[in-house]
């Protein structure tokens, strides 16, 4: 009791009351029938009802009559939530409770409830837990209130809630603790609630689409499917080191050969990097991959997803732009960068294409040694490390001067082949390939290919992975033997997605950092 505050003393030293009253301090089930929401709807719809018929009614009448005419309705609820607001007034008394979908006004009477029931009420403190059956009743300033006839004392707190003008002030402690942050934040428990929404509508998009959803390994003993440092961990049974997967591809890919055709997975990927307001090391993807298609059917289902999800959930197709530095909501635009629209067909453009406007260079006209694209990247401040080539320079020219330009939705193409090792060549200019990334706000949320399906082309580029690994590339891929043996029976033409299911939700929610709509991101030891 030494650590404790005076509050938590007071709280403690309740639950010998409550036992003498023969309560169980922490509860039994409750059947709850109604939600708060829900409740409001029932009540609005008849106010709505007796308005429409009573319209020569004048203001007075209107009032006096319409709090009649919701008793007599005896609508009867029974709700339950975490009581956030008291205020006692002797044998009759006003509170508030919250549950998933909001708060709704209890109003409470000694004379109704009785004498027992009113005195355990007396012992409630804001953050405990109740159930409530009632009336529906309106007050004098037209809330919409259930009356209590019977009060069920279901949970005790023995901590107070954060204080209610101020809430967690400190921005940490909102993700550490996200309980509070939900019970205290309606912004919180309405990205925690649209998430799961955004992520069904995906489902469905890909579901009417004929696509069948999937699940593959997360331990994995290749590192593969993507360009990224692992976790490793140990499998002691079979006494090796496993990778937690960096990808779904390699597996996904597989079941086209074995004739799924249409196959994605919403799924955990863990990647051993940095943090920041975009990057968790533990996130989700949805992979798809559809046999018979190419870079053009992935472009049509990635502006296709997202316009069903943004319709579907939110309602809308302009959004604020989440990565903008411009802070008024009222000076962001579509034009400044401050305002996203996602209506209009997306821009399509190649990375030399966005070089060239920004710089000046064509890496495309011109076929570049190493050498001399080495010294065009030190003439432009564009740092070069040991094992790059001229399309990891091409690479780190964009992201040095176009990436953050892309600002309205975007599908950038023509990445250089060697920041590429699973993708098909551009037939016209083998430099290149066939792939796009979808950039909004300056940010990437896509991936997608034109799926390699030549096993021997396939080898090559791991045995070229497997080079870079040798010089320092801790992120290069390694021999997937199983996979390109799988490519040898045969893989249809096809194409391939990932997307950032977290960057999007971001994006539909108007949240500002992954860590708003991952309910518990990584967080540094206290």
């Amino acid at each position: 009791m030494d650590n404790l505050s005076e509050q938590e003393i007071v709280r403690r030293n309740k639950l010998e009351k409550y036992k003498e009253l023969g309560i169980d301090p922490f509860g039994q089930r409750f059947d709850v029938k109604y939600h708060s929401q829900k409740v409001k709807d029932l009540a609005n719809k008849e106010i709505e009802a007796f308005k429409a018929n009573n319209s020569s009614l004048n203001e007075e009448e209107m009032k006096e009559q319409l709090h009649q005419y919701i008793e007599g309705k005896n609508i009867t609820v029974t709700v339950a939530g975490r009581i956030m607001f008291i205020r006692k007034m002797g044998k009759a008394s006003f509170f508030s409770i919250q549950d998933k979908q909001g708060k709704i006004q209890i109003y409470i009477r000694k004379d109704v409830v009785g004498d027992e029931a009113y005195d355990l009420f007396k012992l409630a403190d804001i953050g405990d837990i109740v159930g409530v059956e009632g009336i529906v009743m309106l007050t004098q300033t037209g809330e919409i209130t259930v009356r209590c006839e019977k009060y069920t004392h279901l949970t005790k707190a023995l901590r107070p809630l954060p204080e209610k003008f101020h809430g967690l002030q400190d921005v940490e402690e909102r993700y550490r603790r996200r309980y509070l942050d939900l019970i205290m934040n309606e912004e919180a428990k309405r990205v925690a609630i649209q998430r799961p929404r955004i992520i069904r509508a995906m489902q469905e998009y890909f579901d009417n689409e004929g696509f069948i959803e999937v699940e593959t390994p997360v331990l994995q003993n290749i590192q593969g499917g993507a360009t990224a440092r692992p976790f490793i961990t140990h499998h002691n049974a079979l006494d090796a080191n496993f990778y937690l997967r960096i990808a779904t591809e390699l597996h996904l890919k597989r079941l086209l050969v074995g004739g799924l055709e249409r196959v994605y997975e919403i799924g955990r990927i863990f990647r051993n990097e940095g943090m920041d307001k975009t990057h968790n090391p533990e996130f989700t993807t949805v992979e798809l991959y559809q046999a018979f298609g190419d870079l053009s059917s992935m472009m049509d289902l990635n502006e296709g997803v997202i316009r069903y999800a943004a319709n579907k959930v939110i309602g809308k197709t302009i959004f604020r732009n989440p990565f903008t530095d411009i802070e008024n909501p009222e000076e962001m635009t579509i034009e400044n960068g401050g305002l996203i629209d996602i209506s209009k067909p997306f821009r399509r453009v190649t990375m030399c294409e966005l070089i060239k406007e920004a710089t000046g260079v064509d890496f495309k006209a011109n076929n570049y040694t190493l050498e001399e694209a080495t010294q065009i990247a030190k003439e432009h401040k564009v740092p070069v490390e040991p094992h790059f080539t001229v399309g990891h320079i091409i690479n780190a020219f964009f992201e040095e001067y176009c990436e953050s330009s892309l600002i309205q939705p975007t599908f950038l193409m023509g990445h250089p082949i060697e920041i590429s090792p699973l993708t098909k060549k551009d037939p016209n200019d083998p430099r290149f390939v066939q792939r796009f990334e979808l950039f909004i706000g300056g940010k990437e949320f896509s991936n997608a290919y034109t799926e390699l399906n030549d096993p021997i082309d396939q080898k090559e580029r791991f045995e070229e992975q497997l080079a870079e690994k040798a010089k320092g590339n801790a992120e290069a891929n390694e021999m997937d033997t199983d996979f390109v043996e799988s490519l040898e029976y045969g893989m249809p033409p096809a194409g391939g997605i990932g997307i950032g299911v977290d960057r999007l939700i971001i994006f539909l929610t108007e949240s500002t950092t992954i860590r708003d709509v991952i309910l518990f991101p990584q967080m540094k030891t206290r």
